[in-house]
């Protein structure tokens, strides 16, 4: 059984502001925004991501040296599999991470970086909340302000005096949360499929497949335009093409083409599972049933200039697969 948990909150950001020149002033403040909680979801009784959801700590860097009950602030770079594990290992209250509005200008190192991290974090069930937003000016203040405060406790005795003179600033992060956290049990999995049937009797079948879900630190934010907005959009574009070509009778080929689009593709394929599940099950009236020439999935094609296929095994001459490679190759060698 799959089981997620609703992954949106409200966070409240109060600022605390102490000002000392001849006399003492308070400035209190506070600024609401939303967070996404990191996914929380079992599959076979494995739990995963965070259980947690509360949060009301003190925001603090993730260069201090403690962290035990602090809400831990990262932006991308921060984010690194040791500062994450380092949070775990001192009980920090929560982890609070800073996204950046342009993606597309995050260096590919960082992003990189950034995807290992998010995988080691998703693999472990934690109690502690970690929660994503989007940056704004007032988040990034905060970030900043909290980065300095860090810097200073780590430099000589006179600099932290005289900051501490100017200013001290405080920033409590507080999640409330009146509705119960409850397992999303009444999950449905939507697979697509679509037939072009081929000319003859009996003829054997292509399945072309692609999932098309995207998975990350919280769905809500993770759009998936590689992995796998671009095996969809090649999938529809080959329904589109081969249409024309089956359309008309003399140029008919003597293959079903089955397209078939899954959901649950992050989820250990489990869409697809169903998927070969409901045909076995249907076997007399099923394409997939002792006739399948060849199965292609499509997934992450957009991810740089290079192709990459990959199979169980180094297909034989004479083979639908062999003469799919050997196309492919003439293409690529042709157009590159």
């Amino acid at each position: 059984m799959l089981l997620r948990m609703s992954p949106r909150a409200a966070a409240l950001l109060m600022l605390c502001v102490q000002q000392l020149h001849a006399s003492a002033l308070l400035a209190v403040s506070s600024y609401e925004f939303t967070a996404y909680r990191m996914q929380q979801y079992a599959v076979q009784q494995e739990k995963h991501g965070c259980r947690g959801a509360i949060v009301q700590a003190e925001a603090r860097s993730a260069d201090e040296p403690v962290l035990t009950r602090r809400c831990v602030i990262m932006k991308l770079p921060d984010f690194t599999v040791e500062r994450y594990l380092e949070a775990l290992r001192q009980s920090a209250a929560a982890v609070l991470l800073l996204l950046p509005r342009n993606m597309s200008a995050v260096p590919q190192e960082i992003i990189q970086s950034f995807m290992v991290s998010e995988s080691e974090a998703l693999l472990k069930d934690t109690i502690m909340p970690v929660y994503v937003t989007p940056e704004d000016e007032q988040l990034l203040y905060m970030y900043e302000e909290v980065k300095h405060a860090a810097a200073s406790r780590t430099s000589s005795i006179l600099v932290r005096v005289f900051r501490s003179m100017v200013t001290a600033t405080v920033f409590q992060i507080l999640v409330s949360n009146t509705n119960p956290i409850k397992p999303i049990t009444d999950n449905t999995i939507i697979t697509l499929e679509g037939v072009l049937p081929g000319a003859g009797e009996d003829v054997p079948t292509i399945v072309i497949t692609a999932h098309y879900d995207s998975y990350g630190l919280t769905p809500w934010l993770s759009y998936g335009a590689d992995s796998n907005g671009s095996g969809v959009t090649i999938l529809l574009e080959l329904v589109r093409l081969f249409q024309k070509l089956y359309s008309k009778p003399h140029s008919q080929p003597p293959y079903h083409l089955l397209f078939s689009l899954t959901g649950g593709g992050k989820y250990n394929f489990l869409g697809t599972k169903r998927f070969i599940e409901e045909n076995m099950d249907h076997a007399e009236t099923s394409l997939l049933h002792d006739n399948v020439a060849f199965v292609l999935c499509l997934d992450t094609l957009a991810n740089g200039d290079d192709m990459f296929l990959h199979v169980s095994r180094p297909p034989k001459p004479g083979t639908p697969q062999h003469a799919f490679v050997q196309q492919l190759e003439q293409v690529v060698s042709s157009r590159f």
